[in-house]
C-alpha cells in the first residue's frame, strides 16, 4: 500500500478513486470502468509531476524521511554480490544501526558501510531508527582499517537523523567515536565514495561521509541539525521547522552549489519510494562513475586531495 505525505492528499484521493473503480470492475465484469480509471491515472500523473517539480526544503525533508524509500539494506542486496557482513567493534557490542562488510561491485572487491533505519516496527527498534551508538562508529573504523590494509575501496550509504544521543552512548564516548571515524576516513589511502540516500543528519552522518566523492539523491537532505532541532534552538518553537529548513540550505541542489557534495543523483518521478529499483540502479551507476574518477590514484594523493576538499569548504575569497 502506497504511503502518502501531507502534501500528497489530493494525489491520494485521485489514485484511490482509480483503484476503487478498477476494484468495482473486477467484481462486476459488465461495468466498463477502465476508460474513466485511465483518465484518473493521467490526472494523477500530471499532479505528481507538478508536486515534485519544485519541492520546497521542508517537503524535501518529508520525502527524505518517507518510510517507503529504499534503505541501506535494499541497496546492498541489489547493487553488490558476495555480501559478507562483519559484526562488532571488538570492544563492547555490535550496533545494528550500522551495516558493514565485504562485497563485490562489478566483480571489484569493496568494503560497504551503511546506516540502516529498518522498514517495520520490529526492525526499526532493532536498528535504533538508524541512529548509531559509539560501537557502530567503532565498527566502521574497524572496517575502514581492513579496507586500508588490503587496498579495497570504501563505499558508504548514509541515512540517519543523527547519532544516538542517549545516556549510555554518551558514557561510552559518542563524540570521541564520531571524531575518530571522521579522522579515520580522512586518513584512508583508498578511494572513499559516500552516497546520502535519505537523511544525512549531523556528525552522525559526517562520520561516514568524509569521502573523496559525495553524492546525494535528489530528494535527500544533509545538515548539521534537523529543522525541528534548529527551530527549537533559534526560535524556541519546533513548529518553525519550515523556516529552519529554508535557512539550513540542506537540499541536494543547495549543497551541490555550495560545493559540499559532488553529484546530485536524479530520482524517479515522485521520489525513490515510487520506483525503488530505478532509484537503486541510478545510485549504482553513480557509484561506478565516481569510483572511476579516482581509481588508480596513489594513497598519498588521495589523502591530500580529500583533506583539501574538506578544508576548502566554507572558505571565503577576500577581494580588496
Amino acid at each position: 500500500m502506497q504511503t502518502y505525505l501531507d502534501f500528497e492528499k489530493g494525489l491520494a484521493e485521485i489514485e484511490g478513486k482509480a483503484e476503487e473503480l478498477r476494484a468495482m470492475g473486477r467484481k462486476n465484469s459488465e461495468m466498463k470502468v477502465e476508460e474513466e480509471a485511465e483518465a484518473l491515472d493521467r490526472k494523477a500523473s500530471t499532479l505528481l509531476e507538478d508536486l515534485y517539480k519544485n519541492l520546497d526544503p521542508w517537503r524535501k525533508c518529508q520525502v527524505a524521511r518517507h518510510p517507503d524509500r529504499p534503505h541501506c539494506r535494499d541497496y546492498i542486496e541489489a547493487l553488490f554480490t558476495e555480501w559478507t557482513p562483519l559484526a562488532g567493534d571488538r570492544n563492547f557490542a555490535d550496533d545494528h544501526a550500522v551495516m558493514g562488510g565485504l562485497a563485490r561491485r562489478a566483480d571489484r572487491p569493496v568494503v560497504v558501510i551503511g546506516l540502516e533505519k529498518g522498514n517495520d516496527t520490529k526492525s526499526r527498534i532493532e536498528r535504533n531508527f538508524g541512529m548509531a551508538r559509539p560501537e557502530g562508529y567503532r565498527k566502521a573504523i574497524r572496517l575502514m582499517d581492513l579496507a586500508d590494509r588490503f587496498g579495497i575501496p570504501v563505499i558508504t550509504l548514509v541515512d540517519t537523523p543523527g547519532a544516538y544521543p542517549g545516556k549510555g552512548a554518551e558514557e561510552r564516548g559518542q563524540a570521541e567515536a564520531i571524531a575518530r571515524s571522521t579522522e579515520k576516513s580522512l586518513g584512508l589511502g583508498v578511494p572513499v565514495i559516500s552516497v546520502i540516500i535519505g537523511e544525512g543528519g549531523s556528525g552522525g552522518a559526517v562520520a561516514l561521509a568524509t569521502a573523496d566523492r559525495i553524492a546525494m539523491l535528489e530528494h535527500s537532505i544533509y545538515s548539521v541539525i534537523s529543522p525541528e532541532g534548529c527551530a527549537s534552538i533559534l526560535w524556541k518553537d519546533a513548529e518553525k521547522m519550515k523556516e529552519a529548513a529554508e535557512a539550513l540550505r540542506l537540499t541536494a541542489t543547495d549543497l551541490h552549489a555550495l560545493g559540499v557534495v559532488d553529484r546530485v543523483i536524479p530520482e524517479p518521478r515522485g521520489g525513490a519510494q515510487r520506483d525503488k529499483s530505478e532509484a537503486i540502479a541510478r545510485v549504482g551507476t553513480a557509484i561506478d562513475e565516481l569510483l572511476g574518477e579516482i581509481s588508480g590514484k596513489k594513497p598519498e594523493a588521495l589523502r591530500k586531495a580529500r583533506r583539501k576538499k574538506f578544508l576548502d569548504m566554507g572558505s571565503l575569497s577576500l577581494v580588496a
